[in-house]
């Protein structure tokens, strides 16, 4: 909170700009281009477009490689979101975004107002949301703190998500201890939109009206922005700045109300506040029209009295919006924001000079020229080295591994357990849309009167991506790009969710570099452009860095939900076995979580084979198309062993596979499925094989009430206890668990 007196009456110079988050050749640079001393609030808004978080001054010479183009492209990156089209004359809006820090600092409130600021990108544009997703991750040996850290995060992404009435598929869960002194919380939404009635935020011409909207503004986030473009550390715990507060209740409301004059033509642009709140919007929304704006904050409604133009600038209070609007059309706007009880003042117009204007209590607080918030902030091209090491695969004692043991630890281990007391805690039924639940390969909703669906899924290998970081970020993309087809989708576009530490650091720098590089050749070989996206760096505490997560959100388009494939399987059903398994072991999980071997130690990381990839992606879609497969399931972490075992408890039937050699198991190479055919069909199944040259083997039949690996069994409701129970000591007393206490004891059974 900067509302202290004696801080707005601090000698502006490189000291206080350091504290904002500024080098001193950054003020340096400031002092030229204005030629003087900037005031507090002019220092205030330089130090947040120029930070990390609005600026991607460390990023943007490697973003500027990634395709961003092609034919089904509507939007790309620069925008609230990116959208491609979806045929029939609709699009979709869709983003991911982190909120790291703030969920760290204040885990309900932060993971909450991470899903509020990626619903307004979406709505912002247009678009009503219709899903939403999550990748988090969290440590594991502060068992006390994951505990709080986890249940705090989780209870605020369904605090907000279930009352503002969108559902939530689920997404990604992971536990390292790299995470511990720094959690990771990346939200996704998408949204539908008319192709003709997508709205933009860059003002189109001078002398608009500039209208606030939404909630008031207080000092709740001052800050934040900069907050999130620097490293934790013990010492500074107690001076972070306050978290943003939302309210899911009022931003409903603030949908319905964009929504509603949306329709009336009465609106020219329109941007959110999300980081670094009035100062950002302002700039941004000008700065894309190549226009300057005035504003007067005597006119901006506030809920703290006695507030300066800095904390007014500088507030990520949730909630707002700005919009120019058409000349003329102010009255119309008013009435509608007045009927959802809402706030809608007129705080400045667009202007033709390239200036940047702030009056408070009728003086001139900032006059900057516009371009250099936008347009000229730092660009740095910082020294970076790609850690590509040629490591061999470790020597392990394979002959003393019990392939059943195995699979009982990876089972019960909290990155492979179930996450359905998490996602009971989501309402992902709500709007009555949802096709696939949580759990499934990718989450799958309907688009409103329509038989079309969309398929959604995060994905990332961090163990992968810290090891060999260009091939991890092929494999990212690759994932989710299998996740989609394994549903039966078109895979269509992705966002991504750069989270690495200070790319100050040359190691770290090589991080991001080298996962760029994989997600960009990733995306160019299967045809999938980067639209929007979100850069997420300093995520270190007292100077250890997470491992490199750049989560990669996909989406692809379901023509008819009849192309739907699930993960089922009926008992005397065969269960294949295609691609190439050659028992790849390296950088595993049976290597990390079992017996304990990671980073270099653990070898290297799976090659990506992408004309095998976009080979098996057709076979599939063919063997769909013409009714062949019942259900399938990518294979990913654990290897066949582990999706084998998620398909035998997702159906309750049993399966004998006789191979037991650990390698082949529990490896982990790439573009390998598991596809479920009846038995009537088989002989159609290995025709369309011999066609598309694809490698196969009948990994078992499904049946019965036991998992048997070679000579050795397990009863099925075994394993499902399990994988059932290891998240529960997290949510203790969730409805879920009360609700099945209270029922065994009515039925007289355990429950």
């Amino acid at each position: 909170m900067r509302n202290d007196l004696e801080f707005f009456q601090k000698k502006i110079g490189v000291e206080l700009a350091k504290s904002h988050g500024l080098t001193s050749k950054e003020y340096k640079t400031i002092l030229e281009l204005i030629e003087r001393e900037p005031t507090i609030t002019e220092l205030g808004v330089f130090s947040a477009m120029w930070n990390e978080h609005c600026s991607y001054k460390s990023t943007k010479k490697w973003l500027r490689t990634l395709p961003t183009t092609g034919p089904k492209v509507i939007c790309g990156p620069g925008e609230n979101a990116g959208i491609i089209d979806i045929d029939d004359g609709d699009a979709l809006v869709f983003k991911i975004e982190s909120h790291n820090h703030p969920s760290y600092i204040d885990p309900f409130q932060g993971a909450a107002t991470g899903v509020g600021g990626i619903l307004r990108d979406i709505f912002t544009m247009g678009a009503r949301p219709i899903v939403t997703m999550n990748a988090l991750s969290f440590g594991c040996e502060d068992k006390n703190k994951v505990n709080h850290l986890l249940s705090e995060v989780v209870n605020g992404i369904g605090s907000y998500g279930n009352s503002f009435g969108v559902p939530n598929l689920g997404g990604e869960l992971r536990f390292d201890e790299s995470y511990e002194g720094n959690c990771l919380v990346n939200v996704f939404a998408a949204g539908v939109v008319k192709a003709d009635k997508i709205f933009y935020s860059g003002a189109t011409q001078s002398n608009l009206p500039v209208v606030y909207l939404g909630a008031k503004t207080g000092r709740d986030g001052i800050g934040g922005a900069t907050m999130a473009s620097s490293e934790f550390n013990s010492e500074k715990e107690s001076e972070r700045p306050t978290v943003q507060i939302g309210d899911p209740f009022m931003e409903k409301c603030l949908l319905e109300a964009c929504l509603e004059l949306m329709k009336t033509d009465s609106v020219i642009s329109i941007q959110d506040m999300g980081a670094a709140g009035l100062t950002c919007s302002a700039v941004e929304m000008a700065g894309k029209g190549k226009l300057g704006m005035e504003l007067d904050l005597d006119n901006v409604p506030i809920r703290e009295i006695g507030m300066h133009a800095y904390e007014m600038m500088l507030s990520e209070s949730q909630e707002r919006m700005l919009m120019t609007l058409s000349p003329g059309k102010e009255t119309l706007a008013r009435a509608i924001f007045k009927k959802w009880d809402l706030d809608f003042a007129i705080v400045g117009r667009t202007i033709k000079e390239d200036r940047f204007k702030v009056f408070h209590n009728s003086k001139l607080e900032v006059d900057l020229p516009l371009q250099a918030l936008s347009t000229m902030s730092p660009e740095y091209n910082r020294k970076w080295k790609i850690k590509r090491e040629n490591v061999k695969s470790p020597s392990i004692q394979k002959h003393a591994l019990k392939p059943i043991e195995c699979l009982k630890t990876l089972l019960s281990n909290l990155n492979y357990c179930s996450r359905k007391i998490i996602w009971e805690q989501f309402d992902h039924m709500v709007m009555a849309n949802t096709v696939l639940p949580p759990g499934s390969n990718a989450g799958v909703v309907l688009i409103p009167e329509n038989d079309k669906a969309i398929a959604c899924t995060l994905d990332c290998t961090p163990r992968y991506c810290s090891q060999d970081p260009v091939l991890g970020g092929k494999q990212a993309v690759t994932e989710g790009f299998r996740n989609l087809i394994i549903t039966g989708a078109s895979p269509l576009a992705i966002t991504n969710n750069l989270n690495f530490g200070n790319p100050e650091k040359t190691n770290v720098m090589g991080q991001i570099v080298g996962c760029i590089q994989g997600i960009s050749e990733a995306s160019i070989a299967l045809g999938l452009p980067v639209v929007s996206g979100n850069v997420s760096l300093y995520n270190e505490t007292d100077g250890e860095p997470i491992l490199a997560t750049p989560t990669i959100g996909t989406v692809g388009l379901i023509r008819s939900v009849s192309d739907l494939i699930r993960i089922k399987a009926n008992s005397m059903d065969r269960l294949y076995l295609i691609g190439n398994n050659t028992g790849h072991l390296g950088q595993s999980a049976l290597l990390k979580e079992i017996l304990k071997i990671s980073g270099r130690d653990a070898g290297p990381v799976p090659e990506i084979n992408f004309s095998e990839e976009i080979n098996a992606a057709k076979f599939i879609a063919e063997l769909n198309t013409k009714k062949i497969i019942v259900g399938g399931h990518d294979i990913s972490d654990g290897g066949l062993i582990l999706a084998t075992a998620e398909m035998c408890i997702s159906n309750n039937l049993g399966i004998k596979i006789d191979e037991s050699d650990i390698d082949w198991l529990f490896g982990e190479d790439q573009g390998l499925y598991l596809l479920v055919c009846p038995e009537k069909n088989i002989p159609l199944f290995e025709h369309v094989t011999k066609k598309f040259q694809i490698p196969f083997q009948i990994i078992g039949t499904f049946g019965g009430d036991l998992f048997e690996i070679g000579n050795d069994q397990i009863p099925l409701n075994e394993l499902k206890s399990l994988h059932k129970n290891g998240l529960n000591h997290f949510f203790p007393l969730t409805i879920w668990t009360i609700y099945s206490i209270v029922s065994g004891l009515i039925s007289g059974k355990t429950p």
